[in-house]
């Protein structure tokens, strides 16, 4: 029986997650589920990495303040992806020894050198990790050079020791960066990707001992172009519902709307030499919202999907945003698969389980909306999921992080069969003039229905829509912490078939 929600109802979502009410401080900005450094810069995660019971992310940091500057690589480990333990910086800025430059740790990647083809392990060692990186070398913050350096480490990651013979691969240019290297068991090879940003190609390596590289081939020049090519993977993956799997290209680029970022990707084949993409007649990208940036997944991961990680922020206000302790964050991890439609194959994305969020949920269950309907809840970290059944309303949606006067809301055209996110009215919208925005994203129903997922973190807003066939993130910063979530419609009624609010303690 389909009811408009009550009194009773409305009290008994305020009541449950009066426990989780969270207040305005100096960090009031500081997510409570999604990974950030315990202070300062952070950017693109780097050589994300599975050994022995542990999930390693290293990522790009300023240790010395809250600006992208001497970067360096952070380290922090986890045992479930979500609950991470902060490491000592793994490697560090150096200055070099035969004149006065410096060389910065840009991205890259690192690999389990199970069987020691690089000969940097004792006889024996199976978990000797190798990093990959670009050595940004630089002189008063100015680019002179970049190529790609070896690192190795025999203690899981704890300490490392740089190649005393790196470079190992150099073609003499300014914007030539961010390895990843994998295995290619067919070639019994390690592969890289590795990208010419100025020049939109993804070139591709082989070597017997991480040490030698040969170039095999390239790939370029179509997609998006509108902004330098960067952060590139190239991994299996596999289809829904199928016995195959097919090879993905990921990098990031432009973004659909004008000069902000994003991530795209190209479905095709590998044959361990040439990345053969299928035809296209769109540009695919991997998240509609403005803050999802340089993704890479995790390498010798037995699962069977393979799991991506971003950076969230946009280099268009990064700088600005306002943070104070802290400036970056991390995605949640997503399971990646690929689907199989009319149009070619399409990504889908689900976040892993937050196992740790409160057991207790509240679910509600065919609520009619008319107009306006508040819940009064007061929270601001939690997971949101909702199966609706359109009905008659021309549009309808969600008002997240709500406070009198600012709102986040998320907006379904029923016409059009699109989804928006609205971040105009967020909160602190004026530290940059790039940052107020909305975006579109076309969502079709099926049977008369939309589902969502929603990870809402303190400033950050990730969405998962039909089981994550289209996906959203931005970062949003309310400036009155009262939490709200309203349900509208206008034009006629809609349904919340389930409505359930998960909530997180800091």
């Amino acid at each position: 029986m389909i009811k408009s929600i009550g009194i009773a109802a409305i009290a008994l979502v305020s009541s449950s997650c009066a426990l989780f009410a969270q207040t305005s401080s100096k960090e009031e900005y500081r997510p409570a589920y999604h990974f950030t450094a315990p202070e300062n810069w952070i950017n693109d995660p780097n050589g994300l990495v599975y050994l022995d019971g542990e999930y390693h992310m290293f990522y790009q940091h300023n240790p010395f303040g809250n600006v992208s500057e001497h970067m360096s690589w952070g380290h922090a480990v986890s045992k479930d992806l979500l609950h991470w333990e902060h490491l000592p910086i793994a490697l560090e800025e150096f200055k070099n020894a035969d004149d006065s430059t410096q060389t910065m740790i840009f991205s890259g990647g690192a690999v389990v050198d199970s069987a020691n083809t690089s000969g940097f392990f004792d006889k024996g060692k199976k978990d000797g990790m190798v990093a990959i990186y670009t050595a940004h070398k630089h002189a008063n913050l100015k680019g002179l050079a970049q190529y790609q350096n070896l690192a190795y480490s025999a203690d899981k990651g704890r300490t490392w020791k740089h190649y005393d013979k790196n470079p190992v691969l150099d073609i003499g240019l300014t914007d030539f960066r961010d390895p990843f290297v994998f295995w290619y068991a067919p070639g019994k090879k390690w592969v890289m990707s590795v990208v010419k940003a100025l020049e939109y190609t993804v070139q591709f390596y082989e070597s017997p001992n991480l040490k030698d590289w040969k170039l095999l081939s390239e790939f370029g020049k179509q997609g998006d172009v509108s902004k330098i090519w960067e952060c590139s993977a190239l991994f299996q993956i596999p289809v829904q519902g199928e016995k195959e799997k097919k090879w993905i290209l990921t990098l990031s680029s432009g973004h659909r709307q004008k000069d902000y970022l994003a991530m795209q990707y190209f479905v095709g084949d590998f044959d361990g030499k040439n990345f053969t993409p299928q035809k296209q007649d769109e540009i695919l990208f991997i998240d509609e919202g403005k803050d999802f940036y340089a993704g890479i997944p995790f390498g010798n991961l037995q699962s069977k999907k393979p799991v991506m990680i971003g950076w969230i922020n946009d280099w268009e206000y990064a700088n600005k945003v306002p943070t104070e302790k802290f400036k970056g964050a991390m995605s949640i991890p997503r399971e990646l698969s690929l689907k199989k439609t009319d149009a070619g194959y399409r990504l889908v994305q689900t976040p892993i389980e937050l196992s740790f969020i409160a057991k207790k949920t509240i679910e509600l269950t065919n609520i009619q909306v008319k107009e306006n309907l508040p819940l009064k809840y007061n929270g601001e970290s939690y997971e949101l999921k909702a199966e609706i059944e359109i009905g008659t309303a021309k549009t309808f949606g969600i008002r997240l992080l709500k406070s009198e006067g600012e709102e986040s809301i998320l907006t379904y055209d029923s016409a059009k069969n699109t989804l928006s996110f609205d971040r105009t009215k967020s909160g602190n919208v004026s530290f940059s003039d790039r940052f107020p925005s909305v975006e579109s994203i076309a969502v079709k129903p099926k049977n008369g229905k939309i589902t969502l997922q929603i990870l809402v973190d303190k400033s950050i807003v990730e969405i998962f829509a039909n089981g994550g066939e289209q996906v959203m993130t931005d970062v949003v910063f309310p400036k009155k912490h009262e939490g709200n979530i309203e349900l509208f419609s206008t034009g006629g009624s809609v349904v919340f078939k389930k409505l359930e609010i998960r909530p997180v303690a800091r």
